[in-house]
């Protein structure tokens, strides 16, 4: 009997880029002259990086301008060659400041109405995201939940638990979650009362010279004492200037998760979160309109 062959996967990133013109959204569409096609703006994963980071990198690179992912969009796949296929994920990203300048890989942008990006782009899986854009949901506020990182075994620490620190693991896991908050625009960053939340924001806080607020009713304990003020206040930080972030615990982030979609018709299941997972939440208002999980921030290789 033949052993089945193993399937080598090429990870890559892009996003639906779009810029608001009146009440209408414009998509990027991008020409690359060595294949002489229409696609959406995307690249493969280089080592070191998370699919976030690839995808904003990658959008820089083709067009010139920086992003802010928002919802993700999914994940088409074709074949390269034999027993190699190349999966790229897709986001819905908003266009910020930049200027195209015609490069190696691309030589023309336009700006197009999604109606007229799907007659343009040159290939069935670019018009299946772009009707997976127009069906999703309205972008409104993005707010990012992170569970703080790893922190060591709670039965060999001696003292108060609130105080356990990140292990060097965890001051790691840190360390990578810098570049893919960033990729969603973070700005604002709010914790828990407990040391290893704190923790798992500093780097960040620190490359953004901003600091970290600090959320007596995100931790477990406030959770399970008052589900519901807990929720109502995540939903209260959603709103207001840029992108914020919460770094809580592995009790309350499931549970006010789960809370929010409740009356909603999004799936999250459990919303179990491994040490350093994320996220990524819309709100239109105060209503949850999407629910992305990222279960690490480290690099794919």
């Amino acid at each position: 009997m033949s052993k089945k062959a193993t399937v080598r996967v090429v990870p890559a990133a892009g996003a639906v880029l779009y810029l608001t013109d009146g009440d209408s959204r414009l998509c990027a569409v991008v020409h690359r002259p060595r294949y002489d096609d229409w696609s959406l703006p995307k690249g493969k994963v280089d080592a070191g990086e998370s699919l976030p980071v690839t995808a904003v990198r990658e959008i820089a690179e083709e067009t010139g301008f920086t992003a802010v992912l928002q919802s993700r969009i999914g994940t088409t796949g074709y074949p390269l060659k034999e027993n190699t296929r190349k999966e790229v994920t897709y986001w819905s990203a908003m266009a910020r400041e930049g200027t195209f300048e015609p490069n190696s890989e691309v030589d023309e942008i336009r700006w197009l109405p999604v109606e007229q990006a799907k007659d343009l782009v040159s290939y069935p899986l670019d018009r299946k995201i772009l009707t997976r854009f127009c069906a999703a949901p309205p972008e409104g506020k993005t707010l990012l939940v992170v569970r703080h990182a790893k922190a060591g075994s709670r039965s060999q620490w001696s003292g108060n638990d609130d105080l356990r620190p990140l292990d060097k693991s965890g001051r790691a896991q840190a360390e990578m979650l810098v570049p893919m908050l960033r990729a969603f625009g973070v700005t604002r960053l709010y914790s828990a009362p407990r040391v290893r939340c704190e923790q798992t924001l500093a780097p960040l806080a620190d490359e953004l010279g901003v600091g970290i607020a600090i959320e007596p009713a995100l931790s477990d304990e406030a959770y399970l004492d008052d589900p519901a003020a807990a929720v109502a206040r995540l939903a209260a930080i959603a709103p207001g200037d840029g992108v914020a972030v919460v770094s809580s615990q592995g009790t309350a982030i499931p549970g006010m998760i789960r809370d929010l979609a409740g009356s909603t018709d999004i799936d999250v299941g459990e919303a179990a979160t491994k040490k350093a997972g994320v996220w990524a939440l819309g709100f239109d208002g105060t209503r949850p309109t999407y629910a992305d999980y990222y279960p690490s921030p480290l690099p794919l290789f």
